[in-house]
């Protein structure tokens, strides 16, 4: 029992002598806190941030639109572009220092590694500044002193009249250009090429009377039809231009081309003034030269005073520019179709009519009878001939029902199908394999189809004609102009074709018109002939 007790005490002594030793070490193996970094290696941890930010400032460009620039002698930067602002250079520019319409000056210390370049400015050079590459000036000045060290070449673009004159243009580019105004109050040589436009407008407006009252006529009754226009030849004139440019005969077209679409524009735009003027002193007067001349001296001043007012200026502009232009060329279209047109239908032919028995004269005098109007024979159990049957009139085409937005898709749907089967069937042989013609080919048929049938093979499914609204068969150059016009509405988010689908538009027979935007350029309907296309 003793010798028990005794052996378990001397277990626990060096039981609890090991668990003294351990304490020690496990406190030695806690981590320490981390030491808190002294002033010294702060201020050295800035020192490093700050230094690889300025490494960073120094190659980085510097440019300016509008503003002045300056470089202390302490600075570097890499590329300097000022526009429409001057340049102060003292330090090092790591690459090329540009300064359009502004002044530039190059101190003593300013070293350009790379070329010095001045549009419309001036340049002022200092004894001791370094340009490691070329100087250009393009219609600048450049007072440099004799010993100035420059390592490349120096080209000179423009004389000092040249210089001048861009001088003297970057006001109007300053406040104007970029304002979104084309016309510059503060600016005299603005007034004096707005007076040599107004005479310019005024002989048009003088000397071609009639086709300008055409123009304004056409912009009083079909104002959204002459923008479709203006936009589709401002989009189609370089396609057709570069057609010509093609084939050998269309080159000695392209001069004549060109000028015609000067004079319609010119043509175009004083009819817009002439048109505004008409509706604000007198919508309803009949049309005289000196009520021509008021007009236009009124609807020109109130654009003048519209082109003053920034962005409104430059956005009136150009709506005055397409208005007028297709406005002309539906006043053009319009005239062409007077001067030549179409031969009259071939009057019908009557049965001469019996003339009067005498009153002496008792035996009846019956008229002559041709084949054609021959008497029927009896019939075998009647006593009287059998009178053919009156033909039925066809109803007019005006008064057809309108297609519906669901009726025209399927058949613009079968259209396209068409078109994509027979361009895969030709790709390879008329077409390369990877060709961009099925565009082209899709607009061509569309146009030869309502040009011959006045609908095509989706059309002829669907029973549906085109027509112009007065009844009329649809011509070659409205199938021309209502295709592009279809491009556009499809091109502005589909907006054009979904205008179908209004019901608010009626006709004159009150049905609803359902016109897209290209139906209402050309002035068509598109109908239900269920008696056959």
């Amino acid at each position: 029992m003793i010798r028990t007790v005794l052996i378990r005490g001397v277990c626990a002594a060096v039981f609890m002598a090991s668990l003294l030793t351990m304490v020690p070490r496990a406190a030695g193996q806690v981590p320490a806190p981390p030491a808190t970094p002294t002033a010294q290696e702060a201020t050295s941890e800035r020192a490093d941030l700050l230094q690889e930010v300025s490494v960073r400032r120094f190659r980085r460009p510097a440019l300016r639109v509008g503003q002045d620039y300056t470089l202390r002698a302490t600075e570097t930067v890499g590329d300097v572009t000022v526009v429409f602002g001057d340049a102060r250079v003292e330090g090092r520019i790591q690459g090329d220092l540009v300064v359009i319409f502004g002044h530039a000056d190059l101190g003593a210390a300013a070293v350009v590694e790379g070329s010095f370049v001045v549009v419309g400015g001036e340049a002022t050079v200092a004894p001791g500044a370094l340009v490691r590459r070329d100087v250009v000036t393009v219609g600048s000045d450049l007072d440099a002193p004799g010993d100035f060290i420059f390592a490349g070449e120096h080209i000179v673009i423009g004389t000092a009249v040249l210089g001048d004159w861009m001088r003297s243009v970057t006001p109007w580019l300053a406040t104007g250009l970029l304002w979104g105004r084309p016309i510059v109050p503060s600016l005299a040589w603005v007034w004096s090429i707005v007076g040599v436009f107004f005479v310019v407008y005024l002989l048009v407006n003088l000397l071609l009377h009639e086709p300008v009252r055409a123009s304004a006529d056409v912009l009083a009754r079909r104002p959204f039809g002459a923008f479709m226009v203006g936009l589709l030849v401002l989009l189609l004139w370089a396609p057709v231009a570069a057609l010509l440019t093609v084939s050998v005969v269309g080159i000695i077209v392209i001069p004549f081309f060109l000028c015609a679409l000067v004079v319609a524009g010119v043509v175009g735009r004083v009819s817009v003034m002439r048109w505004i003027g008409n509706s604000l002193i007198a919508p309803d007067e009949p049309a005289s030269r000196l009520l021509a001349l008021r007009s236009f001296v009124l609807g020109f001043a109130l654009l003048t005073l519209v082109y003053l007012v920034p962005v409104l200026g430059f956005v009136t502009w150009g709506l005055v520019g397409v208005f007028g232009l297709g406005a002309t060329v539906m006043a053009f279209l319009a005239a062409w179709r007077r001067e030549v047109p179409k031969a009259p239908p071939a009057p019908p032919v009557r049965a001469p009519v019996p003339p009067p028995a005498p009153a002496w004269s008792t035996t009846p005098i019956v008229a002559p009878v041709s084949a054609a109007s021959a008497v029927p024979p009896l019939a075998a159990d009647a006593t009287t001939p059998l009178a053919p049957a009156p033909p039925s009139a066809p109803p007019a085409v005006s008064s057809l029902p309108r297609a519906g937005f669901l009726d025209r898709a399927i058949a613009f749907g079968l259209d396209v199908m068409l078109i994509a089967v027979l361009h895969e069937g030709l790709r390879g042989t008329v077409f390369p394999r990877y060709s961009e013609f099925f565009f082209p080919l899709l607009l061509i048929y569309f146009i030869a189809f309502w040009t011959w049938k006045g609908t095509t093979v989706g059309g002829i499914v669907m029973k549906l004609r085109v027509i112009k609204t007065t009844g009329a068969p649809i011509e070659a150059a409205d199938a021309i102009v209502r295709a592009l016009a279809g491009v556009l509405s499809f091109i502005a988010l589909g907006i054009g074709v979904l205008w179908i689908l209004r019901s608010d538009d009626l006709a004159p027979d009150g049905q609803p018109a359902r016109q897209g935007w290209h139906d209402k350029a050309v002035g068509t309907w598109v109908v239900r002939d269920t008696s056959g296309s």
